[in-house]
Order: C-alpha cells, then structure tokens, then sequence
C-alpha cells in the first residue's frame, strides 16, 4: 500500500505503509504488504519529536521506505492513531509511558486467585475508556478457582455494562469467544500485572507458543516479569493481539474525562446533591453521602474514586507546567537557531 499523501514531500512519494511490530530502543520491526523490516526514524522526524507520543508504537502505522538492497526501512511519518493507551511511567517522574496505539479492544485481564484487586480494575476502567478503544474483562485461571463468581460479583460492582469472561488458558475454556471477539482484522492489546496469565493466554490465542510462560510464586500467588516489550502478534482468524509487560503500579495519565464513565454510579449519587459545587464532604443535602450512609455506595469504593480525582488534578498541574517549560525551551532553541544563520548581504 502507497502513502496515501504524495503531494507535498518527494521523499514520502516512496514510502509504504507499514505497522509497527516490536520496538526496541528507537528501533522498530515494522510489517508491510512487501515483508517485514528493521527499520529506524529518519533524520528529520527526529529532529521534530519533542515528547513521547511523537515517536512511534507497537501497534502504529507508519510511512516507511525501504532501504535499497536491504531488508531496512526508515521511518518518515505516523499516520493519525484511532486510539491510545497511556500510563505515567513508574516512580516520581511525570512522563508518559504508551501502553497500546491503535486498538479496538482493550483486555483487561487478572487472575482468579489473591492477585485479583478490584481498586485496580477501575483504574485500568478509567484509562481503557479514556483510550478510545472499548475495554473487556478477562478473569483468568478459572481451572485453578473453586468460585469464579465470587469474583465476577465483584468485577460487576465497578464495571457496569462491560463485558466479562472467564477463561482458563490450561483447558481452553473462554478462548474461542475472545477469538471471535478479534474477528475482521480487529487489534487487541492485553493490560494486567504481572502472573495473571497474559503470556498464556496470549499462546492460547495465536494457538501456538509464541510467548514464555514462567510459573506464578505459591506464597503469594504474584508472578516474576515474562513480557518485558511490546509486541503485535498475528492471530489465525486474521486478529491482532498486543501483549505488554506486566504492571503492578498504575498510575494515571490525564484520563480526567473518564473518570465520570468509569465511576458512573458516583456520578450518578453526585447529581442528586442539593448543591452543584458539593464537596460530599459535609454539605447539607448531598446525594453521595446518603448513598454512603444507606449502603448504597461502599466507603471504599468512593475513596478510590477520591483518590484518582486527586490524582488526575495533580497529574494535569504537572502537565501544563511540564508543558510551559517545552514551548519555553522550543522557543529558545528557535532564537539559537536565527542568531546562527549568518546575516544576509544588502
């Protein structure tokens, strides 16, 4: 498939579109209708990036053109992405970490054993609705649970009209509805901590081991890292499917507008309040606390909602400032660059 724009730059006029596969340290395997390729960013794209949703990910279409005589490609453009999956990388820096890009589902996998943590869930929810891709809960190892729904109860409470599956990657059972689920050239991508099962269930998938699969620890039925990149599998039925490290830590990203769909039924509690500008922490006449007095909204799950409101207003302070201090730095770059040029002759 040609680069759809021609027009404007020469150098596009012999690009293909391609899909990324793997990244690996600003290099990339890159899938086209002509073969798959290792390929690098070009000069100038380089040049333009400034942070890191400006740069590619697995699952992104890309213009690439092939290096003559090699099985290498270079990088000039993204194409605009229909979806993205964000996280703030781990610990006290404010940057983005791109989980997925361009998928139509989201598969929000934990396990059936101690790992299963339900404030963590809606924070997965939260970002899942922000990405623009739809999210489905995977509850996996069902072939080790005596209760499966125990837990799916539980999921219920906090994912109101999502759908939910129970599989077991061991017997098969659940998989071949995921399968069906990823029909028509559809792009997946799997979010859960680590030994949960994506490593398995994402072999049961592609039916055929394309991942490693290390055993879960008996103590605490956490698991070690398996997946430790990013990468897009072709499944049989002509799916996608993006498997990603594990993560035990994660933190918002500007996912401010969701918070209202993954917490509908505190939303819903906030409008009976007598006041708009409520606080729920007092007032008189507020809906949220007589939902919590007369059981019907847990005291739990409205600090968790509390806590990432929190959490996203100070995540977006960062980001403006983080912000501010970029354009300031461009704009100096900018004049740097002027005083250089060398003054023309009158």
């Amino acid at each position: 498939m040609k680069w759809a724009d021609q027009s404007t730059n020469e150098k596009l006029q012999a690009c293909v579109i391609g899909r990324v596969l793997l990244e690996h340290k600003h290099m990339y395997r890159v899938v086209t209708d002509e073969g798959e390729w290792l390929a690098s960013l070009s000069g100038s794209f380089k040049h333009q990036a400034q942070e890191r949703r400006d740069y590619p990910a697995v699952g992104d279409w890309v213009a690439v053109e092939k290096m003559p005589g090699e099985e290498k490609g270079i990088i000039r453009n993204i194409l605009p992405r229909t979806s993205i999956f964000s996280r703030k990388v781990a610990g006290d820096t404010t940057v983005e970490q791109i989980v997925a890009v361009n998928v139509d589902i989201v598969f929000l996998v934990m396990s059936l054993n101690l790992d299963f943590n339900l404030r963590r869930l809606e924070r997965y929810l939260v970002a899942a609705w922000d990405s623009g891709a739809n999210p489905v809960i995977v509850l996996t190892k069902k072939d080790v649970c005596d209760d499966p729904q125990f837990y799916v109860d539980q999921a219920e409470s906090v994912a109101f009209g999502v759908p939910i599956h129970v599989v077991s990657s061991v017997t098969g059972e659940g998989i071949e509805e995921l399968q069906d689920l990823l029909k028509d050239g559809k792009t997946a991508a799997l979010l859960g901590s680590s030994g949960v099962g994506k490593s398995s269930l994402t072999n049961a998938l592609c039916v055929e081991n394309v991942m490693v699969v290390q055993e879960i620890r008996e103590d605490d039925d956490k698991g070690r890292h398996t997946t430790t990149h990013r990468e897009l599998f072709r499944m049989p039925g002509g799916g996608l499917l993006i498997d990603t490290p594990g993560m035990r830590e994660f933190q918002m990203w500007d996912n401010s507008e969701s918070l209202d769909t993954g917490f509908q039924d505190v939303e819903q509690f906030a409008s009976d309040c007598r006041f708009t500008d409520c606080q729920h922490d007092g007032q008189p006449g507020c809906g949220v606390q007589e939902a919590l007095d007369n059981g019907a909204l847990t005291r739990e799950r409205f600090a968790s909602y509390e806590k990432l409101k929190r959490e996203l207003a100070y995540m977006e302070r960062k980001a403006d400032a983080a912000a501010q201090k970029a354009e300031r730095g461009k704009w100096k770059q900018i004049t740097k660059d002027m005083r250089k040029r060398p003054a023309k002759k009158r």
